[in-house]
């Protein structure tokens, strides 16, 4: 059994969150749960949309968040 979690954050329109649902049925079948924090995530999906800049510019702002998470993990 795969004890491995994820977390996927949606950013934009509706139909991200209908892309999202799929990639978590996705993510179930392959074994994984979902995570409820961050930290508790084997893997972080960010889904957003490049229509909508402000959406896209959230995903850049987060990757440094993520930088400082793995750093945490590792050491």
């Amino acid at each position: 059994m795969n004890n491995k979690k994820y977390l996927i954050e949606t950013w934009g329109c509706q139909m991200n969150e209908e892309d999202s649902e799929k990639i978590a049925g996705m993510l179930k079948e392959l074994g994984y749960s979902s995570a409820t924090t961050r930290e508790d995530a084997d893997v972080i999906i960010f889904n957003t949309c490049a229509v909508r800049e402000n959406a896209e510019l959230k995903v850049y702002g987060n990757i440094g968040h993520l930088k400082a998470l793995k750093s945490k993990i590792l050491i």
